[in-house]
């Protein structure tokens, strides 16, 4: 059976960060729409896609079955990065986890994943703990998306390992982290998805600060740091032109 492989937006704009004949592996693929679109598309492409538990990977082997992707896509069972061997895939997608969970995943199998030349994380929260690993591990930010699709807003990133790419980031590390809370592109862009999620988070933010000093016992380091963030948002959300002047 050969039907087309429907995708959703936010995997779409993963796929679209994928070169002609990629040879790339999906972390946690689940059904494994990604490696089969992709794959479909482009004859060239070859796909590991890597499940951590058999539900999802029996899953995927049927999608790839029911679409005679098999001599592109070979599907494995492991945790994380271990489904792979050094060098083996020269992208790595990591899609639809916590960020912190994506930094786990990295973390642990550190030299397969520097063994890339590219790496596309979709985080659902915690972009920034990304951002950050990606910084210190010697892969360069090169664009950042972010979409609102059926109620959830998601931040697509893509960062290669390149020695002579300039950073996105500034040197002063006040500014800095505020960058790595935002994103350094997508600050710039300010879309319709930009404002809505940080908006959301603004209101999350006062509410949290308001109960904070309300408390018997203030934790007024935490609190100053909730404050610091909730200072960025505003700066972003109403002082046009500010994204400019600050990076």
């Amino acid at each position: 059976m050969n039907q087309h492989v429907s995708l959703s937006n936010r995997l779409k704009i993963v796929a679209g960060y994928l070169p002609q004949g990629a040879r790339f592996a999906d972390i946690g693929s689940d059904h494994a729409y990604l490696p089969a679109y992709v794959c479909q598309k482009d004859l060239d492409a070859k796909a590991i896609a890597g499940e951590v538990n058999q539900g999802p990977l029996d899953s995927a082997k049927k999608t790839i079955r029911l679409h005679q992707l098999e001599e592109q896509v070979d599907v494995r069972l492991g945790n994380g990065l271990a489904v792979l061997r050094e060098g083996e895939a020269d992208q790595i997608v990591i899609a639809g986890m916590g960020g912190s969970l994506i930094t786990s995943i990295l973390k642990n199998q550190a030299r397969i994943a520097k063994s890339a030349s590219r790496i596309i994380a979709q985080p659902n929260v915690d972009a920034r703990e990304v951002r950050r690993w990606f910084e210190q591990n010697g892969f360069i930010l090169m664009a950042e998306e972010m979409v609102e699709e059926q109620g959830h807003i998601y931040e697509v990133l893509v960062a290669d390992k390149q020695e002579n790419a300039s950073s996105p980031y500034s040197n002063d590390n006040q500014k800095k982290g505020k960058q790595f809370l935002l994103g350094p592109y997508l600050v710039k862009e300010k879309n319709a998805a930009f404002i809505e999620k940080w908006t959301l988070e603004k209101a999350n933010l006062e509410r949290i600060i308001s109960q904070m000093q309300q408390a018997k016992r203030v934790n007024y380091e935490r609190m100053s740091a909730f404050q610091t963030e909730l200072n960025w948002i505003k700066e972003e959300l109403y002082h046009e032109g500010t994204s400019d002047e600050t990076y």
